[in-house]
């Protein structure tokens, strides 16, 4: 029996298989597909929330953590794996910002480097973008990862570790039930067992509670997101305007995102966003209009009220934890949350308050 079972081969999955393997655990990770080939991969890898002063203090606690792990973790898969996560750290403007003040107050508070720049300032740095008004404003610490490579760095990580059991295209059908208590799970490569289970599953995730009588509001939530070929260099940072976002690559590709939408687990892709997302980055940037769409794609978000994880073991099964519900910020979110969750695994002084994330009976009804 190994100490730890995970559920969901994604880079929260990942982080906690490599966080408690770093603690001299034992871990079993088991992923239904491939390891990060699900919403880590068709993230856009900003370090951030989008429009940061706009979350509940619960998010913003775990997201100012995380944003100060990013370049040491990139650096550490980079020694041991030889994957580089294209960690970018050269800031992001904001275009269109109708509550600046409220960012300005945000940043004070917190003593967040932002500031209002004019149009001067904006073709200083990206000499491509238009603006549509006379301001903007400018992060100079927000970064980026390449997040498909982060993926696959921390799956080379765990499966050089000796404490670590990677099980791919090992899909799970529930949990297996001894006296009233969680002993393990069925698996579609047999069954295995734990003393203790954290579900990462994601989108998925309520699903898969569901078999336990727990009810995970959790949903998925589908974004669409194109990238275009371009030359080097035609952007260098992280651009944001109206919701919409381009993210520079170091070869060229620039990521566009991307959609909300609600149609459950489908997946596909459409004409329509393929517009409106070439319509929102030529706007921003009008050269895009000459460069090739070289991708189009969907992934899907899990979705939460109000965007706050779960984070903690389920009230009625005290063995059986959970880390899922970051809805746009699992990315952005993986090094606190399953800091945290780890803390907590393992008995440690917790790194922020869990009280905001926990599972509780309140928390699992809500609608």
């Amino acid at each position: 029996m190994r100490d730890f079972l995970i559920i969901g081969g994604g880079v929260i999955g990942m982080m906690t298989a490599l966080q408690l393997a770093d603690a001299g655990q034992q871990v079993t990770l088991v992923e239904r597909g491939e390891c990060g080939k699900e919403a880590s991969w068709a993230g856009g890898g900003i370090v951030s929330p989008l429009y940061p002063w706009r979350y509940a203090p619960a998010i913003s606690q775990l997201s100012r953590w995380s944003e100060g792990v990013y370049p040491s973790l990139a650096l550490r898969l980079l020694e041991e794996t030889g994957i580089d996560p294209e960690y970018r750290q050269k800031g992001l403007l904001y275009l269109n910002v109708d509550d600046a003040d409220q960012a300005l107050r945000w940043a004070r508070q917190l003593g967040k480097p932002l500031e209002r720049v004019g149009a001067d300032f904006v073709r200083h740095k990206e000499p491509g973008v238009t603006m549509a008004g006379d301001s903007a404003l400018w992060m100079p610490t927000l970064g980026s990862v390449r997040n498909p490579r982060l993926a696959k760095a921390l799956k080379a990580r765990l499966a050089a570790m000796p404490q670590v059991t990677l099980k791919e295209q090992c899909e799970v059908a529930g949990f297996i039930q001894t006296h009233g208590q969680v002993a393990g799970v069925a698996t579609s490569q047999g069954p295995l067992t734990a003393e203790r289970i954290i579900v990462c599953g994601g989108a998925w995730a309520a699903q898969l509670l569901a078999t336990l009588t727990v009810e995970l509001p959790v949903r998925p939530v589908k974004g669409q997101m194109i990238a275009y070929q371009a030359p080097p260099g035609l952007v260098q940072r992280v651009v944001l305007k109206d919701g919409r976002y381009i993210i520079p690559r170091a070869d060229g590709l620039l990521l566009v995102g991307s959609t909300l939408e609600e149609k459950g687990f489908d997946k596909t892709t459409n004409a329509a966003a393929l517009a409106s997302l070439q319509r929102s980055a030529e706007a921003i940037v009008p050269a895009l209009a000459e460069c090739p769409v070289a991708h189009q794609w969907a992934g899907l978000r899990p979705g939460s009220p109000a965007g706050v994880p779960f984070i903690g073991a389920l009230p009625e099964w005290p063995n059986v934890f959970i880390n899922a519900g970051h809805y746009r910020n699992g990315l952005v979110l993986a090094p606190a949350s399953t800091h945290l969750l780890v803390d907590q695994l393992l008995g440690r002084e917790p790194l922020i308050d869990p009280a905001p994330y926990q599972p509780t009976p309140e928390r699992l009804i809500q609608a």
